[in-house]
């Protein structure tokens, strides 16, 4: 999958879990827009370090953490609550449940839409393949995502996510469509 089909696939989750959460449909869709611009700040990361196919340095770390404060730069001329929602997601989407992300933020502490945008981004990344890792398994995604409910991901929003990973049809299609796709054997 390609980075611009990744992002495409993190938006439409976000919109998907957020109806699934009870959001409104249109807060759905303005949520699916914002949260499709929540990796433009990688534009101004070298590639040398994204494609990269080993383990990040620190330094180079730090570097790919700016993403999340370059984005939000991008996106501050976009006007209205769609571009406060863009801002924000773009700027927080790496933040956890337990306040140990990139900005040491609890998520608790910011809108439900970047929770929300977090585990469809996390989610994403981890049954995609990347230059520094082969795609998970996708039970062994939705695993890692069970196992981190309460530190790296809002438990009320794991418990909405789970089973709408395991049994909707429209998250089967995000990823080639295949009807087993988080299904138990």
């Amino acid at each position: 999958m390609s980075v611009f089909n990744e992002t495409k696939t993190v938006a439409r989750l976000t919109e998907i879990i957020a109806l699934e959460y009870g959001v409104s449909s249109a807060a759905a869709k303005q949520i699916h827009t914002a949260a499709a611009l929540h990796d433009v700040g990688k534009q101004k990361i070298p590639n040398s370090i994204l494609n990269k196919p080993g383990k990040l340095t620190e330094q180079e770390f730090e570097i790919v953490k700016t993403h999340t404060v370059l984005g939000a730069e991008i996106l501050i001329d976009i006007q209205g609550e769609l571009g406060k929602m863009a801002r924000i997601i773009a700027m927080y989407h790496h933040e956890r449940y337990d306040g140990g992300g990139y900005w040491g933020i609890c998520t608790e502490e910011l809108p439900v839409y970047v929770s929300i945008t977090a585990i469809a981004d996390v989610f994403t990344a981890l049954v995609c393949a990347r230059p520094y890792k082969q795609p998970w398994p996708p039970l062994e995604a939705l695993a890692y995502i069970e196992n981190q409910t309460g530190m790296q991901f809002d438990p009320m929003l794991t418990a909405v996510f789970l089973p709408l990973a395991r049994n909707d049809s429209r998250v089967a299609a995000l990823y080639g469509g295949r009807r087993d796709f988080c299904k138990r054997n």
